[in-house]
């Protein structure tokens, strides 16, 4: 879809995604482009500028913790080189995140992410995070929801084997193109290496290791709180020794 050729279906996802009209295509920093995609990647990053603001999608195929961190820095990366060659700070270009995400815990198929506070009083308007649980689409493909189908359909067939896809293209022009031009896409498909792969894959490591030593930790934590509970120890003495909270230590008690 990072193809000129293409860019026709690179819109149609995009404005099912965004619902609003989207009418200029422009890939960014080519220069910093790497490494043609001929096979399905865990991660791909493309930036666009559109008629809307900047754009930015990306791909995972993991809900481990260091996901959201390591995304939205791509996203920061992105505003503040912006910032720094406009002429002035305003708010008139968007800047947009599309996380197409796989193994979610989660039902909800999109989630929008803005930066509000608990009042919902938004500090900049124009910085927004799409996350689209790619499962869930993919769900409404086999229950056969044509309704659904037939709003998400350029969503869906990201993820649809030849033939699924093929009876999906057969009613729709833009998907037989994507179809047709697949294998031409995948070998022209490049991603944006806002890092270097080996200092992703040390964040990555770093991150997973952490989260490791932490869920040990609770766990030890966890047993040494059920044993205070059985000596009827109260259960803001054992928080305060634990640091679980009250309701984690709530819930151990009703177990």
């Amino acid at each position: 879809m990072l193809n000129e050729k293409n860019k026709g279906i690179l819109k149609c996802l995009l404005e099912s995604i965004l619902k609003v009209k989207i009418e200029d295509i422009d890939i960014l920093n080519q220069e910093r482009n790497s490494s043609n995609l001929k096979v399905k990647r865990k991660h791909l990053d493309a930036i666009l500028k559109t008629d809307i603001g900047i754009i930015e999608i990306e791909v995972k195929s993991s809900d481990k913790s260091y996901v959201h961190p390591r995304n939205m820095s791509y996203l920061c990366d992105v505003y503040s080189h912006s910032v720094l060659v406009d002429k002035n700070y305003d708010e008139d270009k968007m800047f947009i995140q599309i996380n197409l995400s796989y193994g979610l815990k989660d039902n909800k198929l999109q989630r929008i992410y803005k930066l509000t506070d608990k009042d919902r009083h938004t500090y900049v308007k124009n910085f927004e995070i799409y996350e689209l649980n790619m499962d869930m689409y993919k769900k409404i493909w086999y229950d056969k929801d044509k309704e659904k189908i037939e709003d998400n359909k350029y969503i869906i067939m990201l993820d649809l084997e030849k033939e699924d896809l093929l009876k999906l293209a057969n009613k729709d022009k833009v998907v037989s193109k994507y179809m047709s031009d697949l294998e031409k896409v995948n070998e022209d498909y490049e991603f944006r290496e806002y890092m270097s792969a080996e200092e992703d894959n040390r964040k990555i490591m770093n991150s997973l290791k952490k989260e490791y030593k932490e869920e040990v930790l609770k766990a030890g934590k966890i047993e040494i709180a059920k044993s205070m509970l059985k000596d009827n120890i109260d259960i803001d003495i054992i928080a305060r020794h634990t640091n679980l909270s009250i309701e984690e230590i709530k819930e151990l008690n009703e177990e």
